[in-house]
């Protein structure tokens, strides 16, 4: 094993779609770090020589997720991956959502569909549940906005059908309501290296009415930067101290939106393979590398 190599991670379809990736390179350089960039499932990669493999853009794990956690075991035993094992079996499925609800983190409010399930039954019962005039079916494990579609009560036919078409491919389903404060505010992302807040930014909104769930790698996203308020800094702080892991990880992203109240919840918690934005913050990608020298 080199010592000081280092393996950045990514996914042959995400290669040309990782605009962090020549930023992180030129920070990493700059440091005189070496590294090689390596698809995850390349069978001719030999991860015992890197001292550290570092998950950035294996955007395609959502659909082969058994494939891809059993790399990661693999790969656990050659090398340090990072971030690790444990982290990655927990947060590449959304039932962590539930996880945090019961340590008292604000979430948006989530239920979800089992395999086996009645699609129907199961949308019914959540707009029973939830007065909203929209809300989201999604596949609890995905990323990327992929499969994910907004619906309105009028439309619980189509939404059944989706939940259903999921439910078949033996998916758990995510139903949330669609907080509408969103579509004025947008998604603010936080980003932090080793336990420390870094930058942050808005995302516009993703789903809009009347489109079909995307079928490409990701949906296109509109992202500009944002200084987030003092509530979305420490929702973001409590977030990540209600992980059920010890130490501070070498990344991990907290994306919230806000409820009718202006109250920030969080919707997702990315600590896998999320974008980390380093065009929209000066010196980002230089403190991630500052960070991953530590590790090694």
């Amino acid at each position: 094993m080199n010592p000081a190599r280092i393996a950045l991670v990514t996914a042959a379809a995400a290669r040309d779609l990782d605009d962090d990736l020549p930023p992180l390179r030129e920070a990493l350089t700059a440091r005189g770090l070496a590294f090689d960039v390596l698809d995850w499932d390349d069978a001719a990669a030999d991860w015992s020589r890197y001292a550290v493999a570092v998950l950035r853009s294996a955007w395609d794990y959502s659909q082969r997720l058994p494939e891809f956690l059993a790399w990661a075991e693999r790969t656990a035993q050659r090398t340090r991956l990072v971030n690790p094992l444990d982290v990655v079996r927990w947060n590449t499925d959304k039932h962590y959502l539930a996880e945090l609800q019961r340590a008292g983190v604000p979430i948006v409010p989530s239920a979800f569909l089992e395999p086996g399930s009645d699609g129907a039954a199961g949308i019914a019962a959540f707009l029973d549940a939830h007065a909203d005039a929209e809300f989201v079916v999604k596949p609890a494990v995905g990323a990327g906005s992929r499969d994910a579609q907004r619906y309105g009560r009028e439309d619980r036919a189509a939404a059944a059908a989706h939940a259903q078409r999921l439910l078949d491919a033996q998916r758990s389903v995510l139903l949330q309501p669609y907080l509408a404060h969103v579509d004025e505010h947008g998604e603010t992302a936080l980003i932090h290296f080793a336990g420390a807040f870094s930058h942050a930014i808005r995302k516009g909104p993703l789903l809009r009415r009347g489109e079909g769930p995307t079928r490409a790698l990701f949906a296109a996203e509109h992202i500009t930067p944002r200084e987030p308020s003092a509530a979305e800094r420490a929702l973001a702080a409590r977030t990540l101290a209600a992980m059920p892991f010890a130490a501070p990880l070498l990344y991990a992203r907290v994306d919230l939106i806000h409820d009718a109240a202006g109250d920030p919840r969080v919707l997702e918690l990315e600590l896998t393979e999320p974008s980390l934005f380093f065009a929209q913050s000066p010196d980002a990608a230089a403190r991630f590398a500052a960070a991953l020298e530590r590790v090694l």
